[in-house]
């Protein structure tokens, strides 16, 4: 693997866990293992753009194919919408297979892959919150996103590979056949280790089971979360524990790719600063990151705290019980705090002007019901028409 400044932090459950805390140190230890790849290298990402680090992709992936390693790449249509369907030509060529996952079409284009995946020789694998695009290439102070991920070799390396070729297989307008095999979307790698596999519906929530369940006693709990829009069970999940922890410290973007998902969090700061949270903003660039800290447990990964990646996207975290790696992510939060301003109170009462508390109602309408809407509409729509072709079959018999 690549030279981190971190060691590898180890589980009892024989698993070996590198920690990236930019997003330039992430990319590049996956440039470099997939440069030492032997038998096969799986990609998975929403967004790939073409570009300088893009285009290092491209050529570390073709080099492998031509000598011999087993090269997919999966990319979500509507996140690498603009990426020429060749660009990947040579690739192609050399035995590498390209799958655009879920293809635009008006029913189901709402159900997205946003799942950032990378798995070599089927013994290591990267997640994280980072495409591959420039602005996920930097530091996060000088230059680029802040963003990160960790690298992972042990039993749930197998589980990743499983749950990658289900998104092969189901990939080309197949989206719902995951649901319909009702598999649990979490994965208990060993005592230590769980992935975490949310999917389309309103009722797939393994991700907020999980850490409803490490709520409820938690003391200490650091949140780092690019978007932030918690609602229904989930919200009240995390306002009691901003309530009955010892310290509950939220770390939002002070600066977003997406402005109005900004105004609708803001909204909700006042809930959680009179239930004694802490909230900072960090400041020198865009912060795309999505780890949790729970104590001891630590999750990281693809997913936000938000309606769209916990009910309509296809995501992927880890659940990471580790002393030592929690000790090490608070360091980068406590790092990050000093990035940050810290949100006053007073700062955040009930808006006193019409226009911002327009503002807010558009955009909690917007990602809270508007989008959630669309995609329960679909889900119903699809379910109801699987029932119908069901007893059709039944019927014929």
């Amino acid at each position: 693997m690549h030279a981190n400044p971190h060691p590898p932090f180890t589980t009892p459950d024989g698993h070996a866990i590198h920690w990236y805390d930019t997003g330039r140190e992430f990319l590049e230890a996956e440039l470099a293992a997939m440069a030492a790849a032997q038998s096969s290298i799986c990609l998975e990402q929403y967004i790939f753009r073409a570009s300088p680090v893009g285009e290092r992709f491209r050529e570390i992936l073709t080099d492998a194919a031509r000598r011999g390693v087993q090269v997919t790449v999966m990319l979500d249509d509507v996140g690498c919408w603009g990426l020429p369907r060749n660009y990947f030509g040579e690739l192609a060529a050399l035995g590498g297979k390209i799958i655009w996952f879920n293809p635009v079409r008006w029913r189901f284009w709402v159900f997205r892959d946003h799942r950032k995946l990378l798995v070599v020789d089927e013994t290591h694998a990267f997640v994280g919150g980072c495409n591959v695009a420039p602005e996920y290439a930097g530091d996060g102070v000088s230059e680029g996103w802040r963003d990160g991920g960790v690298a992972v070799t042990g039993p749930v390396v197998k589980s990743l590979m499983e749950s990658f070729a289900t998104q092969v297989e189901i990939a080309g307008n197949k989206i719902w056949r995951e649901r319909k095999k009702a598999r649990s979307g979490w994965v208990r790698a060993g005592e230590h280790v769980s992935l975490l596999l949310t999917r389309p519906g309103l009722h797939q929530g393994v991700f907020q089971n999980a850490l409803r369940a490490d709520l409820l006693h938690a003391r200490d709990v650091s949140i780092t979360m690019a978007y932030f829009l918690p609602v229904g069970r989930v919200k009240k999940m995390l306002l009691r524990a901003a309530r009955v922890a010892r310290s509950f410290r939220l770390l939002l973007p002070g600066r977003s790719d997406v402005p109005l998902i900004q105004v609708a969090a803001r909204a909700l700061y006042g809930g959680f600063h009179r239930r004694r949270a802490q909230i900072h903003e960090y400041q020198p660039q865009v912060l795309h990151a999505k780890v949790l800290i729970v104590d001891d447990l630590v999750y990281i990964g693809s997913a936000n705290l938000d309606p769209r990646s916990l009910s309509i996207n296809f995501e992927i975290m880890l659940r990471i019980h580790s002393a030592a790696l929690a000790q090490q992510a608070r360091l980068t939060f406590q790092r990050d705090l000093g990035h940050s301003v810290q949100v006053q109170p007073v700062s955040w009462r009930k808006p006193s002007g019409w226009w911002q508390r327009f503002k807010q109602k558009v955009a909690r309408f917007i990602f809270t019901r508007l989008d959630l809407g669309v995609a329960q509409f679909f889900v119903q729509k699809n379910e109801a028409g699987t029932r119908r072709a069901s007893g059709r079959s039944r019927s014929a018999r």
